[in-house]
């Protein structure tokens, strides 16, 4: 967390907060944004992830700021493209799911290498894609039991748009997600544990 992370980070959620289209939508977005902040600050010293590890934490903070100020089904570009490409419905939300996967997979993996929960590369890959898995279903029944208390309020947190099988593509979109992670950036992420561990 260098000094540029943290004011790109501020700058965004402080214009996320400006005049959103929806407050509690707003609130509920970026929550995990804002207690991700926390926790890094707070672990920083004592535990120093990778710089890729912080990049991708703070892509996907963006990218849940960006959703809490327009809401998921309202993003413009994402407009666009829905217009432009002829499809039903706006798909930001799916970027979103997509890196529920994929950021938390190399945080997953760095937490479990480090700590030396699991020792077998295969297994590794398993138990990573598993956690995102885990999560991404959770996620999903927060949003559930969030529109079960709150009834309509809730709609555009949900951002179903329709779509009868919104929960499930949300969860295929994380697999996805975390298994790109996995696949893609595996060993650049191994040699960033490897300088971590030596300095």
């Amino acid at each position: 967390m260098t000094r540029t992370w943290i004011a790109i980070f501020a700058a965004v959620l402080a214009w996320s907060g400006f005049h959103p289209r929806d407050y509690f939508t707003w609130f509920l977005e970026v929550a995990p944004a804002t207690a991700a902040f926390i926790i890094l600050a707070l672990t920083r010293k004592r535990f120093p992830l990778t710089s890729l590890a912080y990049t991708l934490i703070l892509i996907h903070s963006v990218i849940l700021m960006i959703g809490g100020h327009y809401t998921y089904a309202e993003v413009p570009l994402f407009d666009w493209i829905r217009d432009g490409l002829h499809q039903t419905r706006n798909n930001y939300d799916k970027v979103g799911h997509f890196a529920q996967g994929f950021i938390p997979a190399i945080i997953a993996r760095e937490i479990l290498i480090r700590k030396k929960v699991v020792a077998g590369k295969g297994w590794l890959a398993f138990i990573v894609v598993s956690i995102c898995l885990a999560i991404s279903a959770l996620y999903e029944l927060i949003e559930w039991w969030t529109a079960e208390l709150t009834g309509e309020a809730a709609e555009a947190f949900l951002g179903t748009q329709g779509y009868a099988w919104d929960t499930q593509s949300d969860m295929l979109m994380a697999l996805i997600g975390a298994t790109a992670a996995v696949l893609l950036l595996s060993a650049i992420h191994d040699r960033q544990i490897a300088s971590l561990k030596q300095g």
